[in-house]
């Protein structure tokens, strides 16, 4: 199969387009984004919008003053007590509103006096429970994710957060979303690596993607498609908690990519680096390209490895489109 016939890559080379729709429509965002009077929000989401939020809180505590904690499942329908959410800011992510146990979760804390904050890829509200039952609705664009992997709505879930994060704290440039877009456009067209980083990571038994900060959501999402679209066993990490044990399971026939966020290597991917080399283990550095700053070069990046991990899909004789045993909306609830 062409790649180019593949479903994800036309979804992939319809990210530019798209952000630049949701651009247009970002002064809503002002009267969407929700929070607490103390400047505080929740953040819940499964799979690739669950990586999404581990985006947003490095984001939107880093450049836009807000508090922003992880929500459980788990524990919130574990309760034995009402928790006290009184005023609380519940943002929900999910590609398809449709995820059974973030919908069951928000109605709860709605419940316990939360305001609900739903961010989705599906403009038809009633296909969308989660939509319908939040006070807020971010739509990330009316393009429909057909693919089981998440790819334009991933890309379009961390530039709702950087445009959320400008409409609180008018932290960044216009003319960081603007560069953002034009790399994005490159990005699809690029080979990254070629024939011969393809080769690599095809030989490779282990893929680990290590990054810092908000690069840490995009080493972990990367991590997600490989498993997804070309069953390979590849696990994220943020720099430090790779340090802390799982260097030791890498060998010479593995490969780790690490992620800068700029041309020059931080010291903590540094530390990363040395501690392979003294394991024999190979690694490939990405930088990001240039031209765009920093964590908006967080997107381009995700797409050299979401084409990536599409171009093994295929090179493994696989159907990236529809992964076996896979589902676009997975019932866990």
């Amino acid at each position: 199969m062409n790649i180019r016939e593949t479903l994800t890559w036309r979804d992939i080379a319809e990210i530019p387009s798209l952000l630049e729709a949701f651009s247009s429509r970002a002064g809503l965002m002002k009267r969407l984004a929700l929070r607490s009077p103390d400047k505080a929000v929740h953040l819940v989401g499964r799979g690739s919008s669950g990586t999404a939020t581990l985006f947003a809180k490095y984001i939107w505590e880093t450049y836009a003053g807000t508090v922003t904690n992880f929500i459980h499942p788990h524990s919130i329908f574990e309760a034995r007590k009402p928790l006290n959410f009184k005023n609380a800011a519940v943002w929900a992510f999910s590609q398809s509103g449709r995820s059974q146990d973030i919908v069951a979760c928000l109605r709860r804390l709605m419940g316990w006096g939360a305001r609900g904050v739903a961010v989705t890829n599906e403009a038809d509200l009633k296909a969308n429970p989660l939509a319908r039952l939040a006070d807020r609705h971010i739509l990330l664009s009316g393009s429909k994710e057909v693919p089981v992997a998440a790819t334009k709505s991933f890309a379009l879930q961390l530039w709702a957060v950087l445009w959320t994060a400008q409409a609180w704290s008018r932290c960044f440039r216009p003319a960081d979303f603007k560069a953002a877009v034009r790399a994005a456009a490159a990005a699809t067209e690029e080979n990254y690596g070629g024939e011969a980083l393809l080769r690599r990571v095809k030989r490779a038994n282990m893929l680990g993607f290590v990054g810092r900060g908000a690069f840490n959501a995009v080493a972990e999402d990367s991590a997600l498609k490989f498993r997804e679209m070309a069953m390979a066993h590849a696990l994220g990490y943020s720099a430090a908690e790779f340090l802390h044990g799982p260097v030791g399971a890498y060998t010479g026939k593995d490969l780790v990519f690490l992620f800068s966020p700029s041309e020059a290597i931080p010291e903590d991917i540094r530390r990363v680096m040395k501690a392979l080399d003294e394991r024999g283990t190979p690694y490939e550095v990405v930088r990001p390209p240039r031209g765009v700053r920093f964590p908006f070069n967080c997107i381009p990046v995700d797409i050299r490895m979401k084409l990536l991990a599409l171009r093994l899909a295929l090179a493994k004789g696989l159907d990236p489109d529809n992964p076996r045993g896979l589902k676009k909306v997975t019932p866990t609830f």
